[in-house]
């Protein structure tokens, strides 16, 4: 096929991939609005110790340890028992996700609630425990040897899902290519049917010298 052949396409079926393109948009904006919104709370907590090579690299590989340490269903069910939630642990856990970067001695925790100030209490209370923690471990320590735990900042919390404008932008790119293979697909049943002389040029290879009009 020529560039005048697909020319000759877009004119007459273009409108298809236009409409099939603002109908999906539509659908998944629509989609994305009545969604419950879900909102992500982030809290960084930093692990310190004094500033000795042997003793930093001991803190930064007890960053694991401190991770699952605030992944258990006991810290879960005490954050419950302090914001008087109806909530299982297990559940709450649901919501939690944690990761350390040893590389920055930082263990980060996200909270996934509905209610972005809800989530940002949650992280704070999960957070605050291991802070707690390494408090009353320390009292029992020499200073030189005390692991400390502190929140880098206040907890932030910010919207996750829906993403409307992103859902909108790929339904429109999915109703789109949707049109060009609907195009394409009656292109294909339509290339046998002979209408006009471009049809009989195109499928013989001839030109057409006459024609006897209707």
């Amino acid at each position: 096929m020529q560039l005048n052949d697909y020319l000759r396409i877009l004119r007459r079926r273009g409108w298809l991939i236009i409409f099939l393109g603002l109908l999906t948009a539509g659908a998944a904006f629509g989609f994305s609005r009545i969604q419950q919104p879900v909102y992500q709370s982030t809290v960084k907590i930093l692990i310190t110790t004094r500033p000795d090579f042997g003793q930093t690299q001991t803190a930064k590989a007890l960053l694991r340890d401190y991770a699952e340490w605030l992944r258990s269903s006991y810290r879960a069910a005490a954050v419950i028992d302090e914001l008087d939630m109806d909530r299982t642990p297990q559940s709450l856990l649901g919501d939690m996700s944690i990761a350390a970067a040893s590389s920055e001695s930082i263990i980060t925790l996200e909270i996934k609630h509905s209610d972005p100030d809800r989530a940002n209490d949650i992280a704070r209370v999960w957070a605050t425990q291991l802070i707690h923690w390494r408090q009353e471990e320390n009292a029992g320590l020499r200073k030189e040897d005390r692991v400390n735990a502190e929140l880098l900042d206040n907890p932030i919390a910010g919207l996750d899902s829906p993403q409307t404008k992103i859902n909108t932008l790929a339904g429109a790119i999915f109703g789109a290519l949707l049109g060009v293979v609907i195009i394409f697909l009656l292109e294909w049943i339509e290339s046998g049917v002979i209408r006009r002389n471009e049809d009989i040029e195109r499928y013989l290879d001839l030109p057409v010298i006459g024609s006897i009009p209707q």
